[in-house]
């Protein structure tokens, strides 16, 4: 006999409600999120005027955050811009001529752009400061970065040296307090240094500007022979260059550009201690991605250089490999070399999540 139609329907109605209570007990994979979306870094005179005071306003909160270092006798590390310096004092010996100088310091800028967008509310990324739109000399004092207005300040008046230091930097032009800008007026805004020191030593800011070293060493030709370098062993030394003033490459170019003899950029310790300093290594940085976007698949694994200061000849040790590890102290987890090779890697085979709006190019 067939089944009535009432009993038929409430049938099709249990099967129904049956799977779906399968679907909702069991549901299928959850859609992967999309990773984050790199950052884009700008240069400096190309920001709006608010952009500009936006980054400002971060760096003058990272100067005022307290020091998260464990503190020593008389410690001259002050602030969470201070751990940086601090760290970078520790650690200059050991990685300034060598194969992750350009690793490390890629690192070390981006924990910095980092603390500005997580403890200071800076949404913008890490500026850098295209220094071949600054030459030649006569151009250089009024880069916009120098800008008492909208920029870092200028020069400091200039100083008397010693006519023999050795370490006097060829032009320089000042050496006192910065007379302008965010910074001047401030007698307590660097706490560590000169040199390695480290215990609590309040100073102002100081800048030597050097136009004719600027000029020499951080125009498009010096660039362009950096650019062309065919190996990233080559390339690593073009940028850091020598140790001496007539065999600088624009790494030197920028610090002693800046800092002359008597200027913070100037001490190969305390450079950090002069806010430029991010700009300038942010653009060496974006020189290493130019040269590695020219070959990249072959480019993101090349390393080499010595893991001990200007220890070309590897009698000291061996050479730097994608697996060698990179610290910045407490400001970061420690990471490698091979994590910090591609810049926009955004947690896909790296840990760094940024790009730049322009790349330098070969030119004919």
């Amino acid at each position: 006999m067939a089944p009535k139609t009432g009993t038929r329907t409430w049938a099709v109605l249990v099967l129904l409600f049956c799977n779906a209570a399968l679907s909702l007990a069991a549901p299928g994979p959850k859609p992967k999120p999309k990773p984050p979306k790199p950052i884009v870094r700008k240069e400096w005179r190309t920001l709006s005027p608010s952009q500009k005071q936006s980054y400002l306003s971060a760096v003058e909160c990272i100067l005022t955050l307290p020091s998260l270092t464990p503190p020593f006798p008389n410690t001259g590390v002050v602030s969470r811009y201070d751990d940086l310096v601090y760290t970078h004092i520790q650690q200059t010996y050991s990685m300034h001529f060598t194969g992750h100088f350009l690793p490390w310091h890629r690192y070390f800028t981006a924990v910095y752009e980092t603390i500005l967008r997580t403890e200071c509310n800076y949404t913008g990324a890490q500026p850098y400061w295209d220094w071949t739109l600054d030459t030649p000399a006569s151009q250089f004092p009024n880069s916009p970065v120098f800008d008492g207005d909208t920029g870092f300040g200028g020069n400091g008046p200039f100083v008397e040296t010693d006519p023999s230091n050795p370490f006097n930097v060829p032009g320089r032009t000042g050496g006192g307090c910065v007379e302008n800008g965010p910074f001047a007026g401030r007698d307590d805004i660097v706490h560590l240094g000169p040199g390695d020191g480290v215990t609590y030593n309040p100073q102002c800011l100081k800048r030597d500007l050097s136009p004719y070293f600027a000029a020499r060493y951080l125009g498009m030709n010096q660039t362009q022979v950096t650019l062309g370098q065919g190996d990233y062993g080559w390339f690593a030394r073009s940028v850091e260059g020598g140790p001496s003033f007539e065999a600088s490459g624009v790494h030197g170019g920028g610090h002693y550009g800046v800092g002359g003899t008597l200027g913070q950029m100037g001490d190969l310790f305390t450079s950090p201690a002069d806010p430029i300093f991010y700009l300038h290594h942010a653009n060496l940085d974006r020189l290493w991605w130019s040269w590695q976007k020219l070959n990249l698949s072959t480019r993101l694994t090349d390393i080499s250089g010595p893991i001990n200061l200007m220890d070309y000849e590897n009698t000291a040790g061996g050479n730097v490999t994608l697996s060698f590890p990179l610290s910045v102290g407490i400001s970061a987890a420690d990471t490698t070399v091979g994590d910090v090779m591609k810049i926009n890697a955004c947690g896909t085979g790296g840990v760094l999540c940024y790009e730049y709006d322009k790349l330098y190019t070969i030119r004919p």
